[in-house]
This record gives C-alpha cells, structure tokens and sequence, in this order.
C-alpha cells in the first residue's frame, strides 16, 4: 500500500479518487506559520548525552541467563559493596538484567531536576517488563558523571509466553524508558554569552528562513536581528531590556514570534512500507513515461517412476518444470508541462501503477533529471 504525506497528513491509496482529492486539497493549503522556537534553538543553550550501566532487578524469570558473565559479574561486585561475599559462580541472574542508560541533559536543567532515561538490553534477557533500575551514575562523553537514574521501568507493552512456546508480545519489551527517573547531580554550563547579544541556530539551516526570522524580529522590535548565515541569527538586546528579568522576557517573546519557514524540496522513500514523503516545493519537469513489467511464473509438478514388479528397482521421483514469461504491454504518461509530485501520482495510479512501481519511477526520474527535488531512499 501507497501513503503518500503532505503537510503530516497520511493518506492511504485505496483509490484514485483519494488522491484526485487530496491534489485539490494541497492546491488550496497556505504555508504553516510556526513559533521561531520551533525551528530555532538559542546557542547559549547546551546538551550533552549521557550513558550508563545498570541492572534492572525484579523480572519474572525474563533475565539474562546464567552464560551472561557480565551480569553475574556485575551482581557479585555490587553485593561486595554491600558487605556480602558471594561466589559468582552459584549466582543465578534470570531475575536481573543488564541494561546500558542512555539520556540527555540540557544546560537550562537545574541541580536537582528530573529527566527521563532509556534502558536497553544488552544481555539475553526476553523482556524487562516489571523491572526497577538499580542506582547507576550517568556520565557525559568526557567522563563526568552528571546525574543519576533510578526507578521502575515502562515498556508500554507485555510479553506472555507458556510452557510449549506459544508466545504473546504486544510492542518491544527489551527497551524500557524511566520517565523523571533520573536527577541532576551535577549541571553542564551554557556557554558564557555578552549581555548585550545572543545568537538563534536554526535547526535546519537555510537562508531564506534565517532571513524571515531576522526580518521578523525586526519588524516587531526595530533593527535588532542580523542574518549572519543561513544557520544563525544575531541578536542585539536593546537597552530597555537589560535587566536580566526583562532580557530574559525578551528572549521569550521571540520564540513566540511567527514565521514560514522555507523547506528544501525533498522527496522521501522508504522501500520497506511503499511510503512516499514529499514537501511542498517539488515539481516534475515535462517528461514522458513507460513503464511495463515482465511476469515469469515457474511451476514444477513431480513425476514417478515405478519400476516393474519383482524387479528390485526403486521407485524414484522427478520434478518437471514449467516456464512461461508474460511480457507486460508497456503504459505510457506524458506530461506537457511542469506538475507537482501529486499530479504524476495521480496519473500513475490511473494507469494501475502498483507502490514498488512508482518508487522505481521516482527513482529513473531522479537519474533523467526531471525530478527537481532530492530524492532520499530509507
């Protein structure tokens, strides 16, 4: 099945006429203002991921086996810590799993605060559904333990298996998340900006966009904002706004400040689902299609051979094959003048153009030059 997305609109091609529909539709969509906050992050701002090793203890049998030595190992230390000598090689782990914690820390997160976690599993556990976290510190890529991360872990979903392996999973029970289950130990500082300026990094750069957001700025607050690339945005703090409450204020109402984004025109395939994304600015050049398909159905029957009675021979079976190829008489599209990606569509699902053929279309049209778009293929 054929989904195509316009504007995160998911469309299914059960038939032409959704399509015929959703052309008209598009046709008629103004641009999307959104927030400049939404495209912009401010550079003073700082995050850095975090990782961990711990163990998720309380499964119901769904742990790592006994052959996961690291699990075991991780066990033994831990009771050590705790007073308790214990041999690791009696130990049995089905009910603890090893999990690696992954996580991510913003500078405008105080001391204290809370953040949510990933676990994932690392050994041979089947499941961490109705596990709790043990205590484990969080470090960032230079080795500074920045926070911890403890507490029962959410799978969104279960994993009931009996005795002779009829098994029931309802969404992947081997990752986890602990929302608010980690805390700031230690901050990580934003970088040491004047007073008297600020910068705004796009996420997607793109001069245009950069250009609106300066211009935007402007026009609420005189000449302030300054394009510098198509990736930032300098920003003057006026003097009536110095007073950190009041800069602060201003910053705020920036974010909030609407704008249209401009979009690279882009085309996104992925193969696997037969999904074809497109954006808003993608056109196809005059260009004429044939497209056409070669069946070949093999069929194989069995053939016996029996010998004669009393004569000690075996009875010994053959297949015979069958071939036939069926050349697909080739469909034809023209199209006369410059169309949008919505039209081609249209017209190839007229013809009985089937999802894998249209992504191989995209794809010829892409090498001819007639695709103006990128063309990206999951």
């Amino acid at each position: 099945m054929l989904r195509i997305v316009y504007a995160n609109l998911i469309v299914p091609t059960y038939a032409v006429v959704v399509l015929m529909l959703l052309s008209f539709w598009c046709a008629s969509v103004e641009a999307a203002k959104v927030r400049v906050k939404d495209v912009c992050s401010f550079q003073s701002k700082q995050e850095v991921d975090l990782l961990g090793y711990g163990l998720v203890i309380g499964l119901d049998g769904t742990g790592d086996g006994g052959g996961t030595q690291f699990t075991v190992r991780s066990l033994a230390n831990m009771m050590e810590r705790m007073g308790l000598t214990v041999d690791a090689q009696k130990l049995k782990v089905k009910n603890i799993a090893a999990v690696m914690v992954t996580a991510k820390l913003s500078s405008q997160q105080a001391e204290g605060s809370n953040f949510d976690a990933t676990l994932s599993s690392i050994g041979d556990a089947s499941s961490l559904q109705g596990g709790t976290l043990l205590l484990t510190p969080l470090s960032d890529p230079d080795g500074v333990v920045r926070g911890t991360a403890q507490g029962p872990v959410s799978i969104g979903g279960f994993n009931v298996q009996v005795d002779d392996g009829n098994k029931i999973v309802n969404n992947y029970t081997l990752v986890g998340r602990i929302p608010g289950g980690c805390k700031v130990t230690n901050p990580v500082e934003g970088k040491a900006g004047s007073d008297k300026e600020f910068y705004l990094s796009l996420i997607n750069p793109d001069y245009t966009t950069s250009h609106r957001i300066a211009e935007r700025i402007n026009i609420k607050y005189g000449t302030v904002a300054y394009s510098i690339n198509g990736g930032t945005v300098k920003v003057i703090v006026p003097d009536s706004v110095m007073y950190p409450t009041l800069r602060s204020q201003f910053m705020s109402d920036i974010g909030h400040l609407m704008i249209v984004p401009d979009n690279v025109a882009r085309v996104v395939v992925n193969e696997k689902t037969g999904t074809i994304v497109t954006g808003q600015h993608v056109t196809i050049e005059p260009v004429a299609i044939a497209h056409g398909t070669i069946t070949v159905n093999i069929q194989s029957r069995p053939i016996i051979s029996q010998p004669e009675p009393f004569s000690g021979g075996e009875t010994i079976v053959t297949q015979e094959s069958m071939i036939s190829v069926n050349p697909e008489q080739a469909r034809v599209v023209k199209l006369k003048r410059s169309a949008n990606l919505s039209d081609i569509t249209n017209a190839l699902n007229k013809i009985g153009a089937t999802p894998r053929d249209i992504i191989a279309i995209l794809q010829a049209l892409k090498q001819a030059g007639a695709l103006r778009a990128e063309l990206v293929i999951l």
